[in-house]
């Protein structure tokens, strides 16, 4: 994807625009905007519809706190993946609100849409094709939009949890698109040996409540799943069992095996995790044995990275505890934007 130049701006982000509301937002590149902007003129959320992926989705638009003073300045972008089976109106990490240099952008993903397009669009579910919609659609839009920086350099990518997978596989995907990116406690090892984090994958898609809400990154109620309606086990990457190459998509997808694609592309890789205090009943117990493995990956490559492990959280902040929660990634993030931000200053 080419980086868009010599875009118009919006009247929105002209000087003397409406300072007390959302800029205007523009349909464009497959994307139709649905209901009014909600928010501030600086934190606010948008509905849109794409023929990818069924159903409304909220984009949340963070932007700096001087947006509107300076017409002639242009940001970089963090685009932020959530995980599952939250939304981008959940993300309210705080310190997502304290950059005064770069714009933040948060899609939606879906409760369990795992940043892909899936092999089989025909489910219940409907057209699920994540990938496309994200990179094809909402990052030009963005560019188009907003006064954005619509280069490489400028762009990062990090995610949490589900988001975390997505974030690596973006990056290697389209590594001509991201500078930096990040996990924060990600699914980032799928290969076989990580069958845990699979099957975890799968509970989400067929809607083994019980083993879906236990296993993501928000909170639900078994009762009241967000994994409806219960699809195919293999519609996203296919069969994840390890027999006679069943599993080859699960395999071209997984984060783990491809990391010389960041490489050979430039990204700045960063990861975060915690050790789940021991406990095998904690995701993050599993996410710590995947991160070892893309950083053992990246090892071997002889690869540049940042890479914490927080363990049981007792050092990071006042609170994580070192799980799978959103007290641990708030204080990575306090440590991930300041480091964006110097590299896009760089």
């Amino acid at each position: 994807m080419a980086a868009i130049v010599g875009m118009v701006v919006p009247a929105g982000t002209a000087q003397g625009a409406d300072r007390t509301a959302p800029p205007p937002m523009a349909d464009g590149f497959g994307l139709t905007q649905v209901d009014s902007a909600v928010g501030g003129p600086t934190n606010f959320y948008i509905t849109v519809t794409t023929p990818e992926v069924a159903g409304k989705h909220h984009i949340k638009i963070i932007l700096p706190s001087g947006y509107y003073d300076d017409p002639a300045r242009r940001y970089p972008v963090l685009y932020f993946l959530h995980g599952s089976p939250d939304d981008p109106i959940q993300q309210n990490y705080p310190a997502l609100t304290t950059s005064n240099s770069m714009i933040t952008v948060i899609p939606d993903g879906g409760p369990r849409g795992w940043y892909a397009n899936w092999l089989n669009q025909r489910t219940q579910a409907g057209a699920q094709n994540w990938e496309n919609f994200h990179l094809k659609q909402v990052i030009p839009f963005i560019d188009a939009n907003l006064r954005t920086v619509a280069t490489k350099k400028a762009r990062a990518i990090a995610g949490v949890s589900m988001g975390g997978f997505g974030a690596f596989h973006y990056a290697q995907v389209r590594p001509d698109l991201f500078s930096q990116t990040a996990s924060l406690s990600g699914d980032i090892d799928l290969s076989a040996r990580s069958m845990d984090l699979r099957l975890a994958v799968v509970a989400s898609l067929i809607d083994a409540q019980g083993a879906a809400c236990g296993s993501m990154s928000g909170v639900c109620d078994p009762k009241d799943s967000p994994y409806k309606p219960g699809v195919d086990s293999d519609a996203l990457f296919g069969s994840p069992y390890p027999v006679f190459n069943v599993d080859r998509v699960w395999n071209e997808v997984d984060p783990s095996q491809h990391m010389d694609k960041l490489k050979a592309g430039g990204v700045g890789v960063s990861i975060y995790v915690g050790n789940g205090r021991g406990q095998v009943t904690d995701l993050e117990f599993w996410l710590e044995s995947a991160s070892k493995h893309v950083k053992d990956a990246m090892d071997a490559l002889g690869m540049s990275y940042y890479y914490v492990n927080y363990g049981d959280g007792s050092a990071w902040g006042d609170m994580c505890n070192g799980g799978h929660s959103g007290g641990c990634w708030e204080q990575d993030l306090r440590d991930l934007i300041p480091r964006l931000e110097r590299s896009f200053a760089a």
